[in-house]
């Protein structure tokens, strides 16, 4: 499914990472979730790349192509818990991967060009795009199942894994007429509705919660509960909950991105 991208590797202060690339347009830069760029993932970036927009979707764990498996899963988490790019417990602060994930989006406007860069996370990596919106280029935020840091007791639950400063360009941001977007089913443990609580309190009206019954996941999927909304538990057929949630996603984008 990766054929009709190029891939390349983008470099920042000396960290390389592989980035695969398509279409034209303003840049969207989707982060995969675990355990890698699933055919899923790339399925969704291909929407995305279809409604007109440059997708830039760099390797932060795993490989890309393979399905999801439970022991594929399991490797991906446990190379996650030891590395030093990811802090998954840490409430107020974020994972370093994040400043290579900014100058992407820099990179990916100067190259793409448009009003802004959009981006989407996706469980680990769903608050990444919190903090990328320290890079003023950043315009159009989505956490899909935000779950970092991992919630483990009360704080982690409502905790947003962004540092006191970062939150505070967003809420700066929002106040001034920013958007950030949300996705989750409601009965995710991983990703607990006290960070959307979290979201809404501190944002208000510049956060927008989309929330779906579990019920509506994909009977078929090979996870083993209702989590990932834009990828295997979706369903891909129109009314359906969580495709009429990819769709929103979409227009997101266009509304923030595109020349009016």
């Amino acid at each position: 499914m990766l054929e009709r991208y190029e891939a390349t590797q983008f470099t920042d202060e000396g960290v390389a990472k592989p980035v695969y690339v398509r279409g034209s347009g303003p840049a969207v830069i989707v982060i995969h979730e675990i355990p890698g760029i699933t055919p899923e993932v790339v399925r969704f970036a291909d929407w995305v790349v279809d409604a007109g927009f440059r997708v830039y979707m760099p390797l932060l764990i795993g490989k890309a192509g393979p399905p999801l498996t439970i022991g594929y899963v399991a490797r991906s988490i446990a190379k996650l818990c030891i590395s030093r790019e990811f802090h998954i417990l840490a409430s107020h602060r974020s994972s370093p991967v994040t400043t290579w994930l900014r100058a992407l989006a820099r990179h990916a406007h100067e190259e793409a060009g448009g009003k802004g860069v959009g981006a989407v996370g996706m469980c680990f990596s769903g608050n990444f795009a919190l903090s990328m919106m320290m890079e003023p280029a950043l315009m159009a935020p989505v956490l899909s199942q935000p779950s970092m840091p991992f919630p483990f007791g009360a704080e982690r639950r409502a905790a947003l894994h962004v540092s006191p400063e970062e939150f505070q360009c967003v809420k700066d941001r929002c106040a001034k007429g920013d958007k950030v977007l949300g996705l989750r089913f409601k009965g995710d443990r991983m990703s607990p509705p006290e960070k959307f609580e979290t979201l809404r309190r501190e944002l208000g009206d510049a956060f927008e919660g989309i929330e779906i019954d579990d019920k509506y996941a994909n009977p078929a999927s090979p996870a083993p509960s209702p989590h990932s909304v834009l990828t295997v538990d979706l369903i891909d057929r129109d009314g359906e909950p969580t495709r009429e949630a990819a769709k929103r996603v979409i227009s997101f984008f266009q509304e923030r991105l595109l020349v009016a």
